[in-house]
C-alpha cells in the first residue's frame, strides 16, 4: 500500500520547518517546498532546511509557488494526500514598502495551490491565515465569527483574500480546507524580522530598540504570543479533522495562546531570559515612537473552537518560550 504524502510549502520557513520536522519524526513521507528567498538571512533558512534533510522520508524541492508549471509538475509526480500551505510573504511593515511580492506569493501562489488541489484532490488542505485579519477589531478576545472586512495592511488583506478564495474553492470543488489564524508565533530559529528576534540582534549590535507605543505604559500594545511547539501540535492534530461535515467544507480557526502580554512586560521578560542565557545582566536601550501604519494595538485569540474540535489549546508561558529562544540564540550565534 502506498504511503500518504504530506506536502509542506514553506518548509525552510519558521513554522513550515517545525511542522515538517514533526511529521518526519512521526515517520510521515514529506515533500518540502521553498524558494529560499532573501526576505531575511538565507543562512537561517538553509540551516533549518539542513536540519531536516537528514531524514530519509524527506524530499526537498526548491520551487516558487507562484511558478504554476513547476508546482503542477510536483503535484503530478507526488499526488499529495495532505497539503500544509505555509509559504507566504510575511511581514506587515514590509508590505507597505514592497507590495508586489505579496500579490505574487500570497495571491497568485495561493491560487496555484487551490487550483492544483482541485486538479489533484487532497484529503485536507491546511493553510496559514493570520491574526492580522482582525485589524483594529475592538472586541476581545477575537473570535472566528468577528467581522474582519477592514484590514490595516496589504499583508492582512492578502490573508483575508486567501480565506475567501479557499471558501469559494471548497464550495465549488469540494476541497476540504482549514485556514489557521496564527497569533504572533515565536521560538528558536524564528523569523529575524519579529520583535523578539530583532531586539536581541540589536542588543548585541549595541543599537537602540524602537518601541512603537509612544511610551504609553497605561495603554500599552499587547500581543498574543504563541510558542512554536504549540502551533505545531495544533497543526498536526488538525490534519486528521478535515471539515467534511460542513457545507462548504471550509473552516477558519484561531490558533493562539489566548493569554496576551503587554509589550513592555514582554521586553522585560526577554531581558531576563537573555540575562540567564548569558550569565550576566542585560538591559536594552529603548527609544519610544508612535505606532506605525499597518500595526494594530492588540491581538487576543479565542481558542474555544480549536479546543472543542481537537481537545487542544496552546499552553506555553511567555517566559518558558523566550528562555528557549534566548538559549538557542546565544548558542547558534556563539554569543558571550
Amino acid at each position: 500500500m502506498n504511503r500518504e504524502i504530506y506536502l509542506v510549502t514553506g518548509s525552510a520557513g519558521f513554522i513550515g520547518n517545525y511542522v515538517s520536522k514533526r511529521l518526519l519524526s512521526d515517520e510521515k513521507q514529506v515533500i518540502g517546498v521553498d524558494n529560499i528567498n532573501d526576505y531575511y538571512d538565507t543562512h537561517l533558512k538553509i540551516a533549518r532546511n539542513e536540519a531536516i534533510l537528514e531524514y530519509p522520508n524527506f524530499t526537498f524541492i526548491k520551487v516558487d509557488i507562484s511558478n504554476r508549471n513547476e508546482l503542477e509538475k510536483l503535484f503530478r509526480t507526488y499526488k499529495p494526500s495532505y497539503v500544509i500551505h505555509l509559504a507566504a510573504q510575511a511581514g506587515v511593515r514590509y508590505s507597505i514598502e514592497n507590495p508586489d511580492v505579496y500579490i505574487q506569493s500570497n495571491i497568485i501562489g495561493f491560487y496555484n495551490i487551490l487550483e492544483l488541489c482541485r486538479q489533484y484532490p487532497v484529503k485536507h488542505l491546511l493553510y496559514a491565515s493570520s491574526s492580522s485579519v482582525y485589524g483594529s477589531n475592538s472586541k476581545i478576545p477575537f473570535e472566528e465569527t468577528d467581522f474582519v472586512d477592514h484590514p490595516m495592511s496589504l499583508y492582512a488583506a492578502t490573508k483575508k483574500s486567501n480565506e475567501l478564495m479557499a471558501h469559494t474553492y471548497s464550495h465549488l470543488y469540494g476541497i476540504p480546507s482549514t485556514g489557521l489564524r496564527f497569533f504572533t508565533v515565536y521560538g528558536p530559529m524564528g523569523r529575524p524580522d519579529m520583535a523578539y528576534f530583532s531586539f536581541t540582534d540589536k542588543y548585541f549590535k549595541g543599537e537602540t530598540i524602537k518601541i512603537y507605543n509612544n511610551g504609553d505604559f497605561e495603554n500599552d500594545m499587547y500581543r498574543d504570543f504563541t510558542y512554536i511547539d504549540d502551533i505545531v501540535e495544533g497543526v498536526v492534530k488538525l490534519l486528521k479533522y478535515p471539515p467534511l461535515e460542513m457545507n462548504p467544507m471550509h473552516r477558519i480557526l484561531n490558533i493562539g495562546n489566548s493569554n496576551p502580554e503587554k509589550l513592555m512586560v514582554f521586553i522585560d521578560t526577554l531581558e531576563v531570559c537573555l540575562s540567564i542565557s548569558l550569565g550576566r545582566k542585560v538591559k536594552f536601550n529603548m527609544e519610544f515612537e508612535s505606532i506605525k501604519p499597518g500595526d494594530v494595538q492588540k491581538t487576543f485569540a479565542s481558542t474555544r473552537a480549536l479546543e472543542e474540535l481537537i481537545g487542544y489549546k496552546p499552553k506555553t508561558f511567555i517566559k518558558e518560550g523566550l528562555q528557549q529562544f534566548t538559549d538557542w540564540y546565544v548558542k547558534f550565534y556563539n554569543k558571550t
